[in-house]
């Protein structure tokens, strides 16, 4: 058995200690443990082989110094934020395991709030948590991580990833607080996690480099038996999908008080293909406009956010042993003719309730409206824009009423014993039709 180094709290801040104690643990190949107590620091590097023990009872907690993370800069930019509270770059072998938490200073980065919009005002300038970078082998295990200002694990271009017992418990009203983001990575496994957070919970996505390339391709990741609960979209494909998703598999989660339970969104040029999402149990309820979505169990949109890129096609989808209840619809959008194809839903059997705010509307944000705003729009880039009558542009009105699914220009459309439990008097609003089919629709968004 490997001698284990025990690191003890001490008074004050602690970075170049801890960070000594992480560098020579990894070098000499042993673990190393956080003992219990607070353990304040500011920005820590993760080497090579680090083997690092949150110990029971053990705080890392991070300073709320947006200062203290200049040194731990990447390349690929989420909203303004390009720094880390811990950072690997071209890692092999780390491993986080333990009892022990992660404390970040989400409080200390909300500069305002929006009461209508149902959200704080973040700071433009927030750190991400923890961030891996072109990394292979790693393992993250059995910790927690609570107050994340921003994005809370970040997997840049890593293979061989295995994430499991960890939880994640962020402010619900804190936007951009995504609890792990698999961006442009091959072969990741997250299971038997705890995610609850504002922004999405487990989301998969393909950024683009300083160069304007994508940085990647994100192929064979699995999600299975993990508890999620989301004020944006549970367990997510996109926006960001500037090169191609491929071979992804969602299975046996359950999904809690989440706006959007299973979504997919294309809209960068990269291809979306082979996804499977299967024994979920979901409830859906709509939130306010600040958030995107509207208590969809189920969302497959295609938009293209620059006229000059098209979205990318999304193919090859199956949706089945999906059951529980929402506020909103099924939604299927593509903005042009044979934007989706070949989707299969077997087996749903889900309850539509009447929500608080009746908002009966599918939502196809982002779009190009959000990207680049009006200087006289009001709204929040990349979020929400209202127009000049004071509505959120991409919040559209279902044609004849709110329907349990509606489907529009979807190639390949598969049902197979799908059922949607309705009220016995329909709501104001509702369209009489429980499934609503178009094909051949113009472009309106793109």
């Amino acid at each position: 058995m490997k001698n284990k180094n025990i690191f003890t709290s001490i008074d004050g801040d602690c970075t170049d200690v801890l960070q000594a104690a992480l560098d020579a643990a990894a070098a000499n190949g042993h673990p190393i443990e956080l003992g219990p107590g607070i353990h304040r620091c500011g920005a820590l590097t993760l080497p090579s082989g680090l083997d690092l023990v949150l110990g029971e009872g053990a705080t890392l907690r991070f300073s709320a110094d947006p200062l203290a993370y200049a040194g731990n800069r990447v390349d690929v930019i989420a909203e303004s934020s390009n720094t880390a509270m811990m950072l690997a770059r071209n890692g092999t072998r780390i491993r986080i395991s333990g009892k022990g938490a992660i404390e970040a200073p989400g409080p200390a980065f909300i500069i305002g709030r929006l009461d209508d919009m149902g959200t704080h005002v973040p700071a433009a300038e927030r750190p991400r948590v923890l961030i891996l970078q072109d990394c292979e082998e790693v393992e993250l295990r059995d910790f927690s991580i609570r107050s994340s200002p921003m994005w809370t694990i970040h997997l840049i271009t890593c293979h061989g990833v295995r994430v499991e017992g960890v939880s994640v418990d962020n402010d619900r009203e804190m936007p951009n607080t995504d609890g792990i983001v698999i961006d442009s990575c091959q072969d990741v496994t997250i299971r038997h996690c705890d995610i609850a957070t504002a922004d999405d919970g487990v989301v998969l996505k393909t950024s683009q480099g300083p160069d304007g390339k994508p940085v990647g391709i994100c192929r064979n990741i699995v999600v299975a038996h993990s508890r999620i609960e989301s004020r944006s979209c549970a367990l997510k494909i996109g926006t960001e999908t500037h090169g191609d998703v491929e071979d992804i598999t969602f299975t046996d989660c359950e999904i809690l008080r989440s706006n959007r339970a299973i979504g997919i969104f294309s809209r960068d040029g990269g291809r979306i293909r082979n996804v499977v999402s299967r024994r979920i149990r979901l409830d859906a309820h709509e939130t306010p406009d600040g958030f995107w979505g509207s208590g969809e169990a189920i969302t497959v949109n295609v938009v293209n956010r620059r006229p000059e890129k098209p979205a990318g096609r999304v193919e090859d989808i199956v949706f089945e042993d999906i059951e529980g209840s929402m506020e909103g619809a099924v939604n299927l959008v593509a903005d042009s003719p044979s934007g989706i194809g070949n989707l299969h839903l077997r087996r749903l059997n889900i309850r539509q309730d009447d929500g608080p705010y009746r908002g009966h509307r599918y939502d196809v944000r982002p779009t190009h409206f959000d990207l680049a705003p009006s200087p006289d729009a009001a709204g929040r880039a990349n979020a929400w824009v209202k127009d000049e009558n004071g509505q959120v542009i991409g919040l559209v009105p279902y044609p004849g009423g709110m329907p349990a699914l509606y489907s529009c220009n979807v190639d390949g459309l598969a049902m197979e014993d799908v059922c949607f439990q309705r009220p016995a008097t329909l709501p104001v609003g509702w369209n009489t039709q429980a499934i609503v089919v178009q094909d051949g629709v113009d472009s309106v968004w793109s």
